[in-house]
């Protein structure tokens, strides 16, 4: 009888992801969710031919040279910027990650972390608990409109066409985009978009939101030029990478008013937060979390797995985002 292929699953996950896997291989777990150094993920990727990581985990050339016998790592995300897929790609590994099965949710909080941020609802909040409410005021927490107003989304991929199409259609807002390259004239008439430069978005948006993938050109995409384009009364929205924003200069923006509010789901290093993000009242702050309902991250984690299979059994995988020889077990 042959043995079954060995493969990591380097962070927590459903137990009947883990069970439909160990269908197929012999299967290392990490139930705990323990966050492992370099040193370690290297040590527990021996033997493995396969692994399933979350962007916590990065796959870069010194990880790959240590283990030769890796053929497939599925990213349970849809970025991926934890992978050096040049580096994967020239050692014949695999990669994949987890698009489209998000996209809808991701589009949700990203309105809703853009309405709780026009809103002042958490800052308010905060107010409210600390027992500081004590009458009505005609002025009290008013924040910025959203209906009606202009949104920029910079990154027009799949979840931003699904942010447009919820401002456009849900709030009657006027549509900017900048994007790589631009939309064709079906999205965008779908969409109810107009593409425009960034410098344009930057002025003329009431709040901008961030949905660009991170990459080395997209680093500091908002730094402490782009915001001192911005409107005074304008919101910034982060539901794209750590490290799109520059965190320090935003929250020296912040404190200064030089713009509204902003709100960020992700961050520069996280899970640290640079610290005067925590210091600053308009700011709403959530822990990377755009995805996060049962049904999708089951989704997220299901497709992940999925990859696994196909590459490792027909040498196919499902949503790769690499050209390599595939290779069945």
């Amino acid at each position: 009888m042959m043995s079954k292929p060995s493969i990591l699953v380097a962070r927590a996950i459903f137990p009947e992801v883990l069970q439909s896997l160990a269908q197929v291989f012999e299967v290392e777990s990490n139930q705990s969710d323990e966050v492992w150094s370099p040193a370690e993920l290297t040590r527990r990727m021996q033997g493995k031919v396969g692994a399933l990581t979350t962007g916590s985990e990065r796959i870069d050339a010194a990880l790959l040279q240590a283990n030769p016998q890796l053929r497939i790592v599925a990213n349970m995300a849809v970025g991926f910027n934890n992978f050096d897929v040049p580096a994967m790609t020239a050692a014949g590994v695999q990669a994949s990650n987890t698009p489209d099965v998000l996209t809808e949710t991701t589009a949700d909080f990203g309105f809703a972390l853009l309405m709780a941020t026009a809103r002042r609802i958490t800052e308010s909040e905060h107010y409210l608990r600390a027992g500081l409410w004590t009458k009505w005021s005609y002025d009290m927490f008013a924040g910025a409109e959203v209906h009606g107003s202009t949104i920029g989304i910079i990154g027009m991929g799949r979840i931003g066409q699904g942010i447009a199409r919820r401002a456009a259609h849900g709030f009657g807002m006027n549509v900017l985009y900048h994007n790589r390259s631009r939309l064709s004239a079906e999205l965008e008439a779908e969409c109810k978009a107009r593409y425009v430069s960034k410098q344009a978005l930057l002025q003329s948006a009431d709040h901008v939101m961030l949905v660009v993938p991170y990459s080395a050109e997209s680093h500091h995409t908002i730094g402490a030029a782009e915001l001192a384009q911005m409107k005074p009364t304008a919101t910034l929205v982060n539901i794209a990478r750590g490290g799109i924003v520059d965190d320090a200069a935003l929250a020296k923006a912040l404190a200064a008013r030089q713009i509204a509010a902003a709100g960020l789901d992700v961050f520069e290093g996280e899970p640290s937060v640079h610290p005067d993000l925590l210091k600053v009242p308009n700011v709403v702050l959530t822990p990377h979390i755009a995805s996060s309902t049962v049904k999708t991250r089951l989704a997220m984690a299901q497709l992940a797995a999925d990859n696994l299979v196909a590459y490792l059994t027909r040498g196919q995988a499902l949503t790769p985002l690499n050209t390599v020889t595939g290779s069945a077990a």
